[in-house]
């Protein structure tokens, strides 16, 4: 409790630039953590419902009737939102006999990946903002430290003798805005890394997922302009 209340004293004492410092990183900070959690929930929802949609996909149901299930859904994201941007340029280009084959894949694939664009940058959403915090927090920290290690030593200058009660006080309030400059970057990093390996886990899925989908429509164009 007594060490407690001297970081809370030392931090109260500090000068107005190292308060400024500590300030902006606890608020960085406590973003940061909004963030990490809102991330952690996003992606772990966009994991789950692609593996669904993959089973229900892979089920052998008629393709028809589950881009009718799709969309009489109010909100749509992830894989499934690029099964129904898929097939419905693939039914609207479909219903153009004088279209080749390949012209309708093409336009098809062209929806596809457009969707796959808005996904990824959909689950990249706050990860920036992470990177910047977990990269810059330890150099604000130090701004900080340096500033207080500056003022604490141009004020022992204007003593005779300097004594290690003089000068411990001020140089720990100055390695306080390092501590606390590492306590909101390391999180940040943490999660940041975190969070970039399971978009780009999800952003494979959904690139296999486009594929193996644009083959099984290959097929049903190539059929479908033979019986013609």
């Amino acid at each position: 409790m007594a060490g407690q209340l001297s970081v809370l004293s030392l931090i109260l004492e500090a000068s107005i630039v190292v308060k400024i410092v500590m300030l902006i990183l606890m608020t960085a900070s406590i973003v940061s953590w909004a963030m990490i959690i809102q991330r952690n929930k996003a992606l772990s929802q966009a994991l789950d419902e692609s593996k669904k949609f993959e089973d229900r996909f892979w089920s052998g149901i008629d393709l028809s009737k589950l881009y009718n299930e799709v969309s009489a859904r109010a909100s749509v994201t992830g894989m499934e939102s690029l099964f129904k941007a898929g097939f419905k340029e693939f039914a609207r280009l479909h219903k153009t006999s004088a279209r080749s084959p390949g012209a309708v894949m093409e336009g098809t694939q062209r929806a596809m990946r457009v969707g796959l664009s808005r996904e990824v940058e959909r689950l990249e959403a706050h990860l920036p903002f992470l990177a910047t915090v977990g990269s810059i927090s330890p150099y604000i920290g130090l701004f900080g430290t340096v500033w207080g290690i500056m003022n604490a030593f141009m004020a022992l200058g204007a003593v005779q003798q300097a004594t290690l009660a003089m000068v411990a006080p001020p140089i720990a309030e100055a390695l306080i805005a390092t501590a606390i400059g590492l306590f909101a970057a390391i999180p940040a990093v943490i999660a940041y890394n975190k969070f970039s390996h399971s978009v780009e886990q999800l952003e494979n899925s959904y690139a296999n997922f486009v594929e193996e989908f644009s083959n099984i429509l290959h097929r049903q164009a190539v059929s479908s302009g033979d019986s013609h």
